[in-house]
């Protein structure tokens, strides 16, 4: 078979996970093949990535071998780039200690804090002047490439890339709706004994990053949402976990049981498509995220930026391990799609999945412009949003002020101005239980440890 050659740009070319997972689906593609230029501010991490890619070369499941090349500077990176991938961590972990765990002085409990909430906002503070700078240059080096963003904030990051840039090709990709798919297929398994794969539903998809909800789910004829209230009716108390027992939360930071989501269906008829860590975080604080006792009530956990720390010194040392050949590497295949996306877009498969992108009328009651996450075609150098069927009109409602929030942040930052930077602030729906002073004092407080001299309004 003759493979498609051509060049990838990887803007974060350090990363510890994705960045691996992404080679081993690159290196199981039959049809692709080429360059995977790696460029990342830690200079090791990248030579270290590109001495882990030579050795996926060398395994003998691979299919596919690429030429890895760590780049210096962003520019030479991009050049020639057919695709470019950004996949970063902005800022340091002493900056995400303040995100997320400086606004437990006020009462204010997160269980992510890099999309909504205090910690997204200031996040999104960090990001986005290096989203302007990544958009600049992909419009002057390789203005035809596709970019595919994989950082969150993802709303922002990826409003900041059309912004600065409106003739780029970029979409904003998430796995957070994956989850819910598996999740979706156990209900599946539970009333009619068929045991489906995720991908071989069609899921109804809408709304914004991370507070995305599915408002239907066939396989094949089978409306899956039919069964849900019996299914919701029998584990909600113990909870349900779609990779595990309903009770991982306790032992894994990064899991929990469903039962923000399923009571949200309860009230609302329609699934939240995130997972319930980040789904909590877009609702009242008093609702899901009160204090420690509610969240463990919940079946959730507060991912404390401590773990962080120690899963990156592990990550970093596997990473030592595999490039200096002390390990051995095994090549599998993941559950990401971005190799099939990309293949989409070249014209050798067609494939629906679910990306952010500005609104052109596929989720008609958020405003154009705004970034939404729906279905989208990837046929043909073409990414086609899909129309979204309508939500509920109280789901609307609190999808919309999140929406305005991204546009009304996305516009202090951009401007430089504090002022409106509050104003996305205080609105956050996790800011719900402060007083205005107790707002703004935690606010200036942290704009002092995080970002003193960005602002000149």
């Amino acid at each position: 078979m003759n493979k498609r050659d051509i060049k990838i740009a990887y803007i974060g070319g350090g990363s510890k996970q994705w960045a691996r997972v992404f080679m081993f689906d690159l290196a199981l593609c039959c049809d692709l093949t080429g360059e995977i230029g790696l460029y990342d501010i830690d200079l090791p991490a990248a030579e270290r990535n590109r001495k882990i890619g030579n050795r996926i070369n060398e395994a003998p499941e691979t299919v596919s071998k690429w030429n890895y090349i760590v780049y210096d500077s962003l520019e030479t990176c991009l050049t020639g780039a057919d695709f470019v991938v950004i996949s970063i961590l902005p800022g340091t972990f002493d900056d995400m200690r303040v995100d997320v765990h400086y606004p437990e002085k006020y009462g204010i409990y997160q269980s992510v804090g890099d999309t909504a909430g205090p910690g997204g906002v200031f996040r999104a503070i960090r990001t986005v002047p290096l989203y302007e700078e990544f958009a600049d240059a992909i419009s002057r080096v390789c203005p035809d490439a596709w970019v595919i963003n994989f950082t969150n904030p993802m709303s922002i990051c990826t409003k900041t890339l059309y912004d600065v840039f409106p003739e780029i090709k970029a979409f904003g990709c998430c796995h957070e709706v994956f989850h819910t798919q598996d999740f979706l297929c156990d209900v599946l398994k539970e009333f009619t004994g068929i045991s489906a794969k995720r991908n071989e539903l069609y899921t109804e998809v809408s709304g914004i990053n991370h507070f995305t909800w599915i408002s239907g789910a066939k396989y094949k004829n089978i409306e899956i949402f039919d069964y849900l209230p019996e299914f919701i009716s029998r584990h909600f108390d113990e909870g349900h976990y779609e990779h595990g027992p309903a009770d991982s939360y306790k032992t894994d930071t990064f899991a929990y049981a469903n039962r923000v989501k399923m009571d949200m269906y309860r009230r609302y008829g329609v699934l939240g498509a995130a997972g319930d860590r980040h789904l909590a975080e877009f609702m009242n604080n008093r609702w899901y995220l009160d204090n420690p006792e509610q969240v463990e009530f919940w079946k959730f956990a507060l991912t404390t930026v401590d773990f962080r720390v120690r899963q990156m010194n592990e990550r970093i040392e596997e990473s030592v391990h595999m490039a200096d050949r002390s390990v051995n590497i095994e090549v599998k295949k993941s559950d990401e799609e971005a190799v099939e996306l990309m293949r989409g877009v070249l014209g050798l498969t067609q494939k629906i999945s679910n990306v952010n992108l500005p609104n052109k009328g596929q989720v008609p009651w958020l405003p154009n412009g705004s970034i939404v996450e729906s279905n989208a075609l990837f046929s043909n150098d073409r990414v086609v949003p899909l129309m979204t069927k309508p939500l509920p009109a109280a789901v609307q409602s609190l999808v919309r002020r999140c929406s305005d929030n991204i546009d009304i942040l996305y516009e202090g930052i951009k401007k430089r101005d504090k002022n409106i930077v509050f104003e996305a602030f205080v609105n956050q729906p996790l800011c719900s239980s402060l007083t205005l002073f107790e707002a703004r004092q935690l606010f200036d407080e942290m704009c002092d440890k995080l970002c003193s001299g960005f602002f000149v309004k």
